[in-house]
């Protein structure tokens, strides 16, 4: 079976609204979607707030309540070796034909091993982007309109605000 099914990765931390757009534009062009979730092995950093499994509710819950069904998870740890990524993460995932990413090397990486590879069209960058979101956490600002409800409603489960709030914390300010 050739399938028309494209590759994506990104740590989604958190999967907010500009990740959403960019999975249904993908959609259009493509039959389903492998959504890689990069760098699986972090959580409880400040760039990386939170699991792999946290990421993987967050993204499966949005879809599907958005009736997005066409679609693959696959937790993708690091393996610390640009030569070695392509072949890992085709080890752990099903075939595909397209890669989309604005990641200049990996667009280098997967067009060196002769993958279609397509940028995308950034949306909202000022407000949708995971480092955007976490700071507005942070900060105490009004995150929750940057992000689809279902992930307002797991953070909020988890309490990944006061996590982050935590995890900004130094031994100085217990």
């Amino acid at each position: 079976m050739n399938s028309n099914r494209a590759f994506i990765v990104g740590r989604f931390q958190p999967f907010h609204n500009g990740h959403l757009a960019i999975i249904r534009e993908i959609l259009k062009e493509t039959d389903s979607i492998i959504i890689g979730i990069g760098s699986a092995q972090y959580s409880h950093t400040l760039k990386d707030p939170f699991t792999a499994g946290e990421r993987h509710i967050m993204i499966s819950s949005t879809l599907e309540s958005e009736g997005i069904y066409q679609f693959y998870l696959v937790p993708i740890e690091d393996v610390n070796s640009n030569p070695l990524w392509v072949a890992h993460v085709e080890s752990l995932t099903p075939k595909f034909n397209h890669v989309f990413t604005n990641n200049p090397l990996v667009k280098r990486l997967f067009y060196e091993k002769g993958y279609t590879v397509k940028s995308m069209k950034l949306i909202n960058r000022d407000s949708w982007s995971g480092t955007r979101v976490r700071e507005k956490m942070l900060n105490g600002q009004d995150w929750k309109v940057d992000v689809p409800g279902t992930v307002a409603q797991i953070i909020d489960e988890i309490d990944g605000v006061n996590r982050i709030r935590d995890l900004s914390a130094t031994d100085e300010n217990a």
